[in-house]
Protein backbone atom coordinates (compact mmCIF):
# COMPACT_ATOMS: atom_id res chain seq x y z
CA UNK A 1 0.00 0.00 0.00
CA UNK A 2 1.25 3.22 -1.21
CA UNK A 3 -0.23 7.12 0.88
CA UNK A 4 -0.25 9.94 -0.74
CA UNK A 5 -0.55 13.42 1.07
CA UNK A 6 -2.38 16.18 -1.36
CA UNK A 7 -1.51 19.47 -0.07
CA UNK A 8 -3.14 22.78 -1.06
CA UNK A 9 -6.57 21.60 -2.69
CA UNK A 10 -8.10 24.62 -2.96
CA UNK A 11 -12.31 24.73 -4.48
CA UNK A 12 -15.09 27.10 -4.67
CA UNK A 13 -17.36 27.24 -1.70
CA UNK A 14 -20.10 25.10 -3.19
CA UNK A 15 -17.84 21.87 -3.53
CA UNK A 16 -17.71 19.09 -1.31
CA UNK A 17 -15.15 16.77 0.44
CA UNK A 18 -16.13 14.45 -2.39
CA UNK A 19 -14.09 17.09 -5.20
CA UNK A 20 -11.57 17.66 -3.10
CA UNK A 21 -10.73 13.58 -3.33
CA UNK A 22 -11.68 14.07 -7.23
CA UNK A 23 -9.10 17.06 -7.11
CA UNK A 24 -6.72 14.88 -5.32
CA UNK A 25 -6.98 12.03 -7.86
CA UNK A 26 -6.30 14.48 -10.66
CA UNK A 27 -3.80 16.12 -9.52
CA UNK A 28 -1.47 13.37 -8.25
CA UNK A 29 -2.36 11.69 -11.88
CA UNK A 30 -4.34 8.42 -10.12
CA UNK A 31 -6.47 6.42 -12.08
CA UNK A 32 -10.15 5.44 -9.58
CA UNK A 33 -9.07 2.19 -10.24
CA UNK A 34 -6.00 1.77 -8.17
CA UNK A 35 -7.70 4.03 -5.23
CA UNK A 36 -8.27 1.70 -2.18
CA UNK A 37 -9.13 4.60 0.03
CA UNK A 38 -9.71 8.32 0.64
CA UNK A 39 -9.54 10.62 4.13
CA UNK A 40 -9.57 14.17 4.37
CA UNK A 41 -6.72 15.18 6.81
CA UNK A 42 -7.28 19.11 7.06
CA UNK A 43 -9.89 21.30 5.58
CA UNK A 44 -10.05 25.15 6.41
CA UNK A 45 -11.81 28.33 5.02
CA UNK A 46 -10.00 31.47 3.46
CA UNK A 47 -12.42 34.15 3.35
CA UNK A 48 -9.92 36.80 2.65
CA UNK A 49 -11.47 37.49 -0.66
CA UNK A 50 -15.05 37.92 -0.01
CA UNK A 51 -15.95 37.93 -3.50
CA UNK A 52 -14.02 34.50 -3.72
CA UNK A 53 -14.17 32.53 -0.74
CA UNK A 54 -12.41 28.82 -1.17
CA UNK A 55 -12.22 25.77 0.48
CA UNK A 56 -9.48 24.62 1.40
CA UNK A 57 -8.31 20.99 1.63
CA UNK A 58 -5.57 18.60 2.34
CA UNK A 59 -6.34 14.83 0.79
CA UNK A 60 -4.56 11.24 1.71
CA UNK A 61 -5.18 8.67 -0.89
CA UNK A 62 -4.25 4.99 0.01
CA UNK A 63 -3.14 3.77 -3.58
CA UNK A 64 -2.00 0.43 -4.99
CA UNK A 65 0.97 1.81 -6.61
CA UNK A 66 2.25 5.52 -7.96
CA UNK A 67 5.02 6.12 -10.10
CA UNK A 68 4.08 10.45 -10.19
CA UNK A 69 6.16 13.50 -8.95
CA UNK A 70 3.80 16.87 -8.48
CA UNK A 71 5.26 19.61 -5.87
CA UNK A 72 2.26 18.63 -3.60
CA UNK A 73 2.07 14.72 -3.36
CA UNK A 74 3.85 13.55 -0.84
CA UNK A 75 4.68 9.94 -0.14
CA UNK A 76 4.08 8.52 2.52
CA UNK A 77 5.59 4.53 3.40
CA UNK A 78 3.70 4.29 6.53
CA UNK A 79 0.96 6.36 8.18
CA UNK A 80 2.14 8.60 11.53
CA UNK A 81 1.05 7.68 14.81
CA UNK A 82 1.70 7.96 17.97
CA UNK A 83 3.33 5.39 19.95
CA UNK A 84 4.62 4.22 23.53
CA UNK A 85 6.78 1.99 25.74
CA UNK A 86 6.12 0.09 28.55
CA UNK A 87 9.76 0.44 30.37
CA UNK A 88 8.77 0.36 34.03
CA UNK A 89 10.17 -1.68 35.77
CA UNK A 90 9.46 -1.23 39.60
CA UNK A 91 6.26 -2.17 41.13
CA UNK A 92 2.93 -0.59 42.27
CA UNK A 93 1.58 -1.65 45.63
CA UNK A 94 -1.45 0.11 45.05
CA UNK A 95 -3.83 1.27 41.44
CA UNK A 96 -2.89 4.68 40.76
CA UNK A 97 -5.31 6.83 41.62
CA UNK A 98 -6.63 10.08 39.08
CA UNK A 99 -8.50 13.17 40.51
CA UNK A 100 -10.63 14.51 38.24
CA UNK A 101 -11.87 13.27 35.41
CA UNK A 102 -11.72 16.11 32.85
CA UNK A 103 -9.43 16.16 29.98
CA UNK A 104 -6.26 15.76 31.45
CA UNK A 105 -7.68 12.57 33.70
CA UNK A 106 -9.67 11.25 30.98
CA UNK A 107 -6.49 10.71 28.79
CA UNK A 108 -4.55 9.37 31.75
CA UNK A 109 -6.93 7.22 33.45
CA UNK A 110 -7.97 5.80 29.66
CA UNK A 111 -4.08 5.45 28.94
CA UNK A 112 -3.35 3.70 32.63
CA UNK A 113 -6.12 1.42 32.02
CA UNK A 114 -5.47 0.89 28.61
CA UNK A 115 -2.27 -1.10 29.71
CA UNK A 116 -3.09 -2.43 32.77
CA UNK A 117 -2.82 -0.42 35.68
CA UNK A 118 -5.95 -0.28 36.79
CA UNK A 119 -6.37 3.32 37.91
CA UNK A 120 -8.74 4.91 40.54
CA UNK A 121 -10.90 7.64 39.33
CA UNK A 122 -12.43 9.68 41.97
CA UNK A 123 -14.76 12.43 40.59
CA UNK A 124 -15.99 15.00 43.12
CA UNK A 125 -19.07 15.73 40.89
CA UNK A 126 -21.54 13.20 39.09
CA UNK A 127 -21.46 11.06 36.72
CA UNK A 128 -22.62 13.13 33.11
CA UNK A 129 -26.67 11.92 33.09
CA UNK A 130 -26.88 13.04 36.93
CA UNK A 131 -24.70 16.26 35.94
CA UNK A 132 -26.80 17.26 33.36
CA UNK A 133 -29.80 17.36 35.22
CA UNK A 134 -28.14 19.55 38.17
CA UNK A 135 -26.93 21.79 35.66
CA UNK A 136 -30.20 22.25 34.29
CA UNK A 137 -31.98 22.31 37.03
CA UNK A 138 -29.74 24.91 38.24
CA UNK A 139 -30.24 27.42 34.96
CA UNK A 140 -33.77 27.07 35.33
CA UNK A 141 -33.95 27.56 39.50
CA UNK A 142 -30.70 29.37 40.14
CA UNK A 143 -30.21 26.11 42.93
CA UNK A 144 -26.82 25.81 42.82
CA UNK A 145 -24.90 22.25 43.54
CA UNK A 146 -21.99 23.34 44.72
CA UNK A 147 -20.26 20.07 43.31
CA UNK A 148 -21.91 19.10 40.41
CA UNK A 149 -22.20 21.97 38.07
CA UNK A 150 -20.81 23.73 34.89
CA UNK A 151 -17.16 23.16 36.30
CA UNK A 152 -17.32 19.69 38.61
CA UNK A 153 -18.51 16.34 37.33
CA UNK A 154 -17.61 13.99 35.18
CA UNK A 155 -16.34 15.72 31.51
CA UNK A 156 -14.74 18.41 33.42
CA UNK A 157 -15.97 22.22 32.57
CA UNK A 158 -15.42 21.63 28.97
CA UNK A 159 -18.10 19.35 28.71
CA UNK A 160 -20.37 22.48 28.99
CA UNK A 161 -18.65 24.49 26.28
CA UNK A 162 -18.56 24.36 23.20
CA UNK A 163 -15.85 21.35 23.25
CA UNK A 164 -13.24 23.59 20.71
CA UNK A 165 -10.50 21.01 20.06
CA UNK A 166 -8.23 23.36 18.26
CA UNK A 167 -4.62 23.96 19.99
CA UNK A 168 -1.45 25.97 19.25
CA UNK A 169 0.71 23.14 20.69
CA UNK A 170 3.69 21.77 18.79
CA UNK A 171 3.17 18.03 18.41
CA UNK A 172 5.63 15.79 17.24
CA UNK A 173 4.79 12.54 18.70
CA UNK A 174 1.24 13.09 16.89
CA UNK A 175 -0.64 12.76 20.85
CA UNK A 176 -2.82 15.45 18.54
CA UNK A 177 -4.36 13.01 16.54
CA UNK A 178 -4.60 10.01 18.91
CA UNK A 179 -6.67 12.44 21.04
CA UNK A 180 -9.21 13.42 17.98
CA UNK A 181 -9.21 9.91 17.41
CA UNK A 182 -9.92 8.48 20.76
CA UNK A 183 -13.17 11.15 20.83
CA UNK A 184 -14.59 9.48 17.55
CA UNK A 185 -13.80 5.93 18.39
CA UNK A 186 -16.52 7.18 21.00
CA UNK A 187 -18.65 8.87 19.45
CA UNK A 188 -17.27 12.70 18.42
CA UNK A 189 -18.18 13.36 14.26
CA UNK A 190 -14.87 12.56 12.13
CA UNK A 191 -14.46 15.82 10.71
CA UNK A 192 -12.76 17.33 14.04
CA UNK A 193 -9.88 14.95 12.69
CA UNK A 194 -9.43 17.49 10.28
CA UNK A 195 -11.34 20.93 10.51
CA UNK A 196 -9.07 23.93 11.08
CA UNK A 197 -11.11 24.64 14.06
CA UNK A 198 -12.84 21.54 15.54
CA UNK A 199 -15.25 21.51 18.18
CA UNK A 200 -17.82 18.64 19.17
CA UNK A 201 -20.56 20.33 20.76
CA UNK A 202 -21.94 20.16 24.31
CA UNK A 203 -24.94 17.99 23.07
CA UNK A 204 -22.36 15.38 21.66
CA UNK A 205 -19.39 15.54 24.18
CA UNK A 206 -21.74 14.44 27.05
CA UNK A 207 -22.32 11.35 25.34
CA UNK A 208 -18.99 10.61 24.08
CA UNK A 209 -17.57 10.92 28.01
CA UNK A 210 -19.70 8.55 28.78
CA UNK A 211 -18.36 6.04 26.63
CA UNK A 212 -14.96 6.51 27.47
CA UNK A 213 -16.06 5.98 31.36
CA UNK A 214 -17.75 2.81 30.47
CA UNK A 215 -14.93 1.74 28.24
CA UNK A 216 -12.43 2.55 31.45
CA UNK A 217 -14.13 0.35 33.30
CA UNK A 218 -13.84 -2.66 31.30
CA UNK A 219 -10.89 -2.27 30.48
CA UNK A 220 -10.48 -2.72 34.52
CA UNK A 221 -10.51 1.01 36.10
CA UNK A 222 -13.15 2.00 38.34
CA UNK A 223 -14.89 4.98 39.59
CA UNK A 224 -15.79 7.08 42.69
CA UNK A 225 -18.33 10.19 41.56
CA UNK A 226 -19.67 12.35 43.77
CA UNK A 227 -15.95 12.00 46.10
CA UNK A 228 -13.90 14.66 46.51
CA UNK A 229 -10.29 14.42 47.94
CA UNK A 230 -10.06 16.12 51.02
CA UNK A 231 -6.96 15.73 52.55
CA UNK A 232 -2.97 14.07 51.50
CA UNK A 233 -1.18 11.26 53.78
CA UNK A 234 1.97 12.51 53.34
CA UNK A 235 4.85 10.42 55.13
CA UNK A 236 8.38 12.00 54.98
CA UNK A 237 7.39 14.07 51.46
CA UNK A 238 6.01 11.34 50.12
CA UNK A 239 2.35 10.44 49.60
CA UNK A 240 0.70 7.57 50.56
CA UNK A 241 -2.60 8.21 51.09
CA UNK A 242 -5.25 10.47 50.34
CA UNK A 243 -8.61 10.97 52.12
CA UNK A 244 -11.78 11.59 50.84
CA UNK A 245 -15.29 12.99 51.68
CA UNK A 246 -13.21 13.70 55.04
CA UNK A 247 -13.92 9.86 56.09
CA UNK A 248 -12.04 7.63 54.33
CA UNK A 249 -8.91 6.84 53.02
CA UNK A 250 -7.26 5.21 49.92
CA UNK A 251 -3.91 3.88 50.01
CA UNK A 252 -1.37 5.00 46.47
CA UNK A 253 1.69 5.60 45.45
CA UNK A 254 0.73 7.80 42.53
CA UNK A 255 -1.71 10.30 42.62
CA UNK A 256 -2.46 11.82 39.29
CA UNK A 257 -4.37 15.56 39.99
CA UNK A 258 -6.04 16.30 37.56
CA UNK A 259 -8.22 18.96 39.47
CA UNK A 260 -8.95 21.92 36.81
CA UNK A 261 -8.98 25.21 37.71
CA UNK A 262 -12.18 25.78 39.99
CA UNK A 263 -10.78 23.51 42.68
CA UNK A 264 -9.94 26.24 44.96
CA UNK A 265 -10.42 24.05 48.24
CA UNK A 266 -8.46 22.01 46.96
CA UNK A 267 -6.01 24.43 46.05
CA UNK A 268 -6.11 25.89 49.89
CA UNK A 269 -5.91 22.02 51.61
CA UNK A 270 -2.84 21.47 49.12
CA UNK A 271 -0.62 25.01 50.17
CA UNK A 272 -1.79 23.61 53.57
CA UNK A 273 0.12 20.76 53.17
CA UNK A 274 3.36 22.35 52.16
CA UNK A 275 2.66 21.39 48.15
CA UNK A 276 4.71 23.85 46.15
CA UNK A 277 2.86 26.61 44.15
CA UNK A 278 3.51 29.55 42.19
CA UNK A 279 1.61 32.61 40.73
CA UNK A 280 0.61 32.51 37.15
CA UNK A 281 -1.23 35.29 34.87
CA UNK A 282 -4.23 34.50 33.49
CA UNK A 283 -7.18 36.90 31.86
CA UNK A 284 -10.61 38.20 33.31
CA UNK A 285 -13.12 40.41 31.43
CA UNK A 286 -16.96 39.73 30.40
CA UNK A 287 -18.85 38.01 27.39
CA UNK A 288 -20.24 40.03 24.61
CA UNK A 289 -23.02 39.27 22.32
CA UNK A 290 -23.77 39.40 18.96
CA UNK A 291 -26.12 38.40 15.91
CA UNK A 292 -24.44 35.83 14.43
CA UNK A 293 -25.68 37.02 10.88
CA UNK A 294 -23.26 40.36 11.50
CA UNK A 295 -20.50 38.28 12.37
CA UNK A 296 -20.89 35.79 9.32
CA UNK A 297 -21.50 39.18 6.67
CA UNK A 298 -18.46 40.52 8.21
CA UNK A 299 -16.37 37.30 7.62
CA UNK A 300 -17.69 35.86 4.69
CA UNK A 301 -19.96 38.46 3.15
CA UNK A 302 -23.43 36.83 3.69
CA UNK A 303 -25.38 36.84 6.80
CA UNK A 304 -26.69 33.39 6.07
CA UNK A 305 -24.81 29.99 7.80
CA UNK A 306 -24.33 28.30 4.53
CA UNK A 307 -20.64 27.61 5.60
CA UNK A 308 -21.68 27.33 8.94
CA UNK A 309 -21.55 29.94 11.76
CA UNK A 310 -18.43 32.20 10.95
CA UNK A 311 -15.80 32.09 14.03
CA UNK A 312 -13.64 35.34 14.45
CA UNK A 313 -10.52 36.07 16.88
CA UNK A 314 -9.18 39.16 18.05
CA UNK A 315 -6.38 40.79 19.69
CA UNK A 316 -5.36 44.41 20.99
CA UNK A 317 -2.60 46.05 22.53
CA UNK A 318 -3.96 49.21 24.76
CA UNK A 319 -1.81 52.01 25.36
CA UNK A 320 -0.96 50.94 29.27
CA UNK A 321 0.64 47.77 27.72
CA UNK A 322 -2.29 45.50 28.67
CA UNK A 323 -3.41 42.47 26.04
CA UNK A 324 -6.90 42.31 25.29
CA UNK A 325 -8.26 39.51 22.98
CA UNK A 326 -11.36 37.29 22.18
CA UNK A 327 -11.29 33.62 23.82
CA UNK A 328 -13.55 30.66 24.05
CA UNK A 329 -15.62 32.10 20.83
CA UNK A 330 -18.33 30.19 20.52
CA UNK A 331 -20.49 30.75 17.07
CA UNK A 332 -24.15 30.17 17.33
CA UNK A 333 -23.85 29.74 20.63
CA UNK A 334 -25.13 30.62 24.51
CA UNK A 335 -23.68 32.11 27.12
CA UNK A 336 -24.09 30.31 30.54
CA UNK A 337 -24.05 30.40 34.43
CA UNK A 338 -20.95 28.75 35.16
CA UNK A 339 -20.87 28.85 38.89
CA UNK A 340 -19.75 26.71 41.20
CA UNK A 341 -19.24 28.24 44.37
CA UNK A 342 -22.54 29.79 46.65
CA UNK A 343 -22.60 33.56 46.37
CA UNK A 344 -19.84 34.11 43.84
CA UNK A 345 -20.67 33.88 40.07
CA UNK A 346 -19.29 33.27 36.62
CA UNK A 347 -19.83 32.97 33.13
CA UNK A 348 -18.75 31.01 30.27
CA UNK A 349 -19.52 30.17 26.65
CA UNK A 350 -21.44 27.07 24.88
CA UNK A 351 -21.98 25.87 21.70
CA UNK A 352 -23.99 22.58 20.31
CA UNK A 353 -23.18 20.87 17.90
CA UNK A 354 -25.22 22.23 14.93
CA UNK A 355 -23.81 26.21 16.31
CA UNK A 356 -27.49 27.29 15.37
CA UNK A 357 -28.18 29.39 18.31
CA UNK A 358 -29.27 33.15 16.95
CA UNK A 359 -26.17 34.98 18.61
CA UNK A 360 -22.35 34.30 18.63
CA UNK A 361 -20.58 35.11 21.83
CA UNK A 362 -16.95 35.40 22.62
CA UNK A 363 -14.82 36.37 25.93
CA UNK A 364 -13.41 39.65 25.79
CA UNK A 365 -10.27 39.34 28.19
CA UNK A 366 -7.86 41.32 29.36
CA UNK A 367 -4.54 40.28 30.72
CA UNK A 368 -4.01 39.95 34.87
CA UNK A 369 -0.52 39.27 36.23
CA UNK A 370 0.95 39.03 39.61
CA UNK A 371 1.91 42.49 39.58
CA UNK A 372 -2.39 43.18 40.10
CA UNK A 373 -2.69 40.86 42.85
CA UNK A 374 -3.02 42.31 46.67
CA UNK A 375 -0.23 39.84 48.36
CA UNK A 376 2.48 37.80 46.78
CA UNK A 377 0.90 34.67 48.41
CA UNK A 378 0.49 31.76 45.61
CA UNK A 379 -3.41 31.85 45.57
CA UNK A 380 -3.26 35.50 45.63
CA UNK A 381 -4.76 35.82 42.00
CA UNK A 382 -7.71 32.56 43.25
CA UNK A 383 -8.60 35.32 45.50
CA UNK A 384 -9.33 37.82 43.45
CA UNK A 385 -11.43 36.11 40.96
CA UNK A 386 -13.39 34.98 44.49
CA UNK A 387 -13.71 38.99 45.02
CA UNK A 388 -14.74 39.70 41.53
CA UNK A 389 -17.35 37.07 41.41
CA UNK A 390 -19.02 37.73 44.33
CA UNK A 391 -19.57 41.37 43.29
CA UNK A 392 -20.88 40.07 40.43
CA UNK A 393 -22.90 37.61 42.21
CA UNK A 394 -24.21 40.65 44.51
CA UNK A 395 -25.02 42.85 41.69
CA UNK A 396 -28.01 41.33 40.31
CA UNK A 397 -28.46 38.65 43.59
CA UNK A 398 -27.50 35.58 41.71
CA UNK A 399 -28.39 36.48 38.48
CA UNK A 400 -26.11 37.52 35.24
CA UNK A 401 -25.12 41.15 34.92
CA UNK A 402 -26.33 42.15 31.69
CA UNK A 403 -25.37 45.75 30.14
CA UNK A 404 -24.90 47.07 26.72
CA UNK A 405 -21.75 48.56 25.38
CA UNK A 406 -23.16 51.89 25.23
CA UNK A 407 -23.88 51.87 28.34
CA UNK A 408 -20.92 50.49 29.47
CA UNK A 409 -18.97 53.31 27.91
CA UNK A 410 -21.33 55.75 29.65
CA UNK A 411 -21.43 53.95 33.32
CA UNK A 412 -24.90 53.50 33.08
CA UNK A 413 -27.06 51.00 34.09
CA UNK A 414 -29.27 49.58 30.43
CA UNK A 415 -32.65 50.00 31.19
CA UNK A 416 -33.79 48.19 27.41
CA UNK A 417 -31.45 46.27 25.19
CA UNK A 418 -31.46 46.57 21.51
CA UNK A 419 -31.35 44.52 18.58
CA UNK A 420 -29.59 41.76 20.27
CA UNK A 421 -31.48 39.89 22.72
CA UNK A 422 -28.90 37.50 24.42
CA UNK A 423 -28.90 33.81 24.27
CA UNK A 424 -28.51 32.70 27.85
CA UNK A 425 -28.41 29.66 30.18
CA UNK A 426 -29.51 30.85 33.83
CA UNK A 427 -31.66 34.10 34.47
CA UNK A 428 -29.89 37.78 33.79
CA UNK A 429 -31.23 40.95 35.14
CA UNK A 430 -29.55 45.01 34.09
CA UNK A 431 -26.63 46.39 35.91
CA UNK A 432 -23.44 48.35 35.73
CA UNK A 433 -20.35 46.15 35.13
CA UNK A 434 -18.00 48.54 35.54
CA UNK A 435 -19.37 48.17 39.49
CA UNK A 436 -17.96 44.57 38.79
CA UNK A 437 -14.48 44.97 37.10
CA UNK A 438 -11.72 46.54 38.17
CA UNK A 439 -11.05 50.13 36.59
CA UNK A 440 -8.10 48.42 34.33
CA UNK A 441 -10.31 45.65 33.25
CA UNK A 442 -13.18 48.24 32.11
CA UNK A 443 -10.92 50.62 30.84
CA UNK A 444 -8.70 47.97 28.52
CA UNK A 445 -12.15 46.55 27.16
CA UNK A 446 -13.79 49.98 26.28
CA UNK A 447 -10.16 51.09 24.12
CA UNK A 448 -10.10 47.54 23.23
CA UNK A 449 -13.93 47.27 21.54
CA UNK A 450 -13.36 50.69 19.66
CA UNK A 451 -10.12 49.02 17.69
CA UNK A 452 -12.18 45.85 17.22
CA UNK A 453 -15.20 47.65 15.59
CA UNK A 454 -12.90 48.77 12.67
CA UNK A 455 -12.11 45.03 12.67
CA UNK A 456 -15.87 43.20 12.48
CA UNK A 457 -17.80 46.12 11.38
CA UNK A 458 -20.70 46.55 14.25
CA UNK A 459 -18.32 44.57 16.74
CA UNK A 460 -18.92 48.24 19.20
CA UNK A 461 -22.38 48.59 18.39
CA UNK A 462 -23.80 50.35 21.46
CA UNK A 463 -26.22 47.36 21.84
CA UNK A 464 -23.88 44.53 21.68
CA UNK A 465 -24.69 42.71 24.90
CA UNK A 466 -22.12 42.17 27.47
CA UNK A 467 -22.48 39.74 30.25
CA UNK A 468 -19.98 39.48 33.37
CA UNK A 469 -17.85 38.23 34.68
CA UNK A 470 -15.95 36.20 32.96
CA UNK A 471 -13.05 34.59 35.38
CA UNK A 472 -11.74 31.31 34.74
CA UNK A 473 -10.04 31.73 31.28
CA UNK A 474 -7.32 29.67 33.03
CA UNK A 475 -5.63 29.00 36.18
CA UNK A 476 -4.31 31.97 38.12
CA UNK A 477 -2.16 29.16 39.96
CA UNK A 478 0.82 26.85 38.97
CA UNK A 479 1.92 23.46 40.61
CA UNK A 480 5.14 23.24 40.48
CA UNK A 481 6.50 20.05 39.21
CA UNK A 482 9.83 18.55 38.03
CA UNK A 483 10.95 16.40 35.15
CA UNK A 484 9.22 13.57 36.24
CA UNK A 485 5.75 15.48 36.57
CA UNK A 486 5.67 14.77 40.25
CA UNK A 487 5.35 18.11 43.11
CA UNK A 488 8.00 18.54 45.90
CA UNK A 489 5.47 15.41 47.55
CA UNK A 490 7.10 12.35 45.73
CA UNK A 491 3.83 10.54 43.99
CA UNK A 492 1.81 13.80 43.74
CA UNK A 493 1.71 14.47 39.92
CA UNK A 494 -0.11 17.63 38.99
CA UNK A 495 -1.70 17.96 35.67
CA UNK A 496 -3.92 19.44 32.90
CA UNK A 497 -5.44 23.25 33.36
CA UNK A 498 -5.62 23.30 36.59
CA UNK A 499 -2.14 22.78 37.14
CA UNK A 500 -1.46 25.14 35.31
CA UNK A 501 0.46 23.18 32.67
CA UNK A 502 -2.19 23.26 29.80
CA UNK A 503 -5.26 26.03 27.97
CA UNK A 504 -7.98 24.17 26.36
CA UNK A 505 -9.40 20.32 25.88
CA UNK A 506 -6.52 19.48 23.88
CA UNK A 507 -3.43 20.71 25.69
CA UNK A 508 -5.07 19.40 28.91
CA UNK A 509 -5.79 15.78 27.41
CA UNK A 510 -2.32 15.46 26.19
CA UNK A 511 -1.29 16.90 29.67
CA UNK A 512 -2.62 13.90 31.17
CA UNK A 513 -1.27 11.61 28.38
CA UNK A 514 2.40 12.61 29.16
CA UNK A 515 1.46 11.68 32.86
CA UNK A 516 0.64 8.28 31.88
CA UNK A 517 3.90 7.84 29.49
CA UNK A 518 6.15 9.00 32.98
CA UNK A 519 4.31 6.78 34.91
CA UNK A 520 4.61 3.38 32.21
CA UNK A 521 8.65 4.55 31.89
CA UNK A 522 8.78 4.11 35.77
CA UNK A 523 6.27 1.26 36.88
CA UNK A 524 5.25 -1.50 35.33
CA UNK A 525 1.32 -2.68 35.05
CA UNK A 526 -0.18 -4.84 37.32
CA UNK A 527 0.12 -8.80 36.24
Amino acid sequence: MIYLKISNIKLHMDDTEQDAVGEALRIARVPEKELVSSKIMKYSIDARKKDNILKQFTVLLSVKRYQGKHKNVQVLKELPKYTYEITGKDSLNHPPVVVGFGPAGMFCAYLLALNGYRPIIIERGSDVEQRIQDVDDFWRTGTLNPNSNVQFGEGGAGTFSDGKLNTGIKDKVHRIDFVLNTFVQFGAAENITYDAKPHIGTDILCDVVKRMREEIIRLGGSFRFQTQVTDFKIDNGILTAVEINEKEWIKTDLCVLAIGHSARDTFRKLHQRGVFMEQKPFAMGVRVEHLQEMINQSQYGFPDNRLGAAPYKLTYHTKKDRGVYSFCMCPGGYVVNSSSQEGRLCVNGMSYQKRDSANANSAIVTTVTPKDFVTDHPLSGMELQEEIEEKAHGACDGKIPVQCFGDFMNHKKTTALGTVTPCVKGSYEFADLNDILPDYISESIQEAMGYFGTVIQGFDREDTVMLAVESRTSSPVRIVRNEFFESNIQGLLPAGEGAGYAGGITSAAIDGMKIFENIASRFRPFE
